[in-house]
């Protein structure tokens, strides 16, 4: 019975030490992903270098940022390289550890309706938020499946929505409700 429970300590201590690293190349690579091809792009919070090749590449003309406006130093940077870019520039809050209003939402799909496209969403990790919005748009304004659009809101992209483990979890309360709530979805 040892041999056995080393076996899967072993086991589970391996998992975690991959899932962790994974976690840590999302965030080393900035999380950055297409949702939609020269449409809608989704990052962690990107570098003034992140945003010029971002503009080069993709040609990113607005960069919708959920942590809201800041006094600090990547805030000020990414306004700052946002405009050499000449990329629009929005701050939208919200917080991974609360639930989205509808009404929030609403106006969440309002801007990323009628924001110059590209758009680049970006949150703190590219995780939570990111995920939530990127649900929304696909849903709301693309049109794509309730399937496809969860996906947004996942591991892959570094999302850990556990209740009670994970404070993230608001995020998928949220679509819950907004599915209810807004758009009449029942899973």
């Amino acid at each position: 019975m040892n041999r056995f429970l080393k076996a899967i300590a072993g086991t589970a201590w391996t998992t975690a030490l991959v899932f962790g690293g994974y976690l840590g190349v999302l965030q080393l690579t900035g999380n950055f992903h297409e949702v939609l091809p020269a449409e809608l792009y989704r990052s962690a919070q990107p570098s003034a270098a992140d945003i010029a090749s971002y503009a080069r590449q993709y040609g990113i003309k607005t960069i919708v940022n959920l942590r809201g406006e800041s006094r600090e130093a990547w805030y000020l940077q990414e306004v700052e390289a946002a405009g050499h870019a000449g990329i629009a520039h929005f701050n939208f809050r919200l917080s991974a550890s609360k639930r989205v209003s509808p009404q929030q939402a609403r106006q969440l799909i309002a801007l990323l309706q009628t924001a110059p496209k590209p758009i680049l969403i970006h949150c703190q990790a590219g995780a939570d938020r990111t995920g939530l919005a990127s649900m929304l748009y696909l849903q709301q304004i693309a049109g794509t499946d309730e399937e496809i659009s969860e996906r947004q809101l996942s591991v892959r992209y570094g999302h850990i929505g556990l209740p009670y483990i994970s404070a993230a979890f608001a995020m998928d309360e949220s679509w819950e409700i907004l599915e209810e709530v807004l758009f009449g979805l029942t899973s």
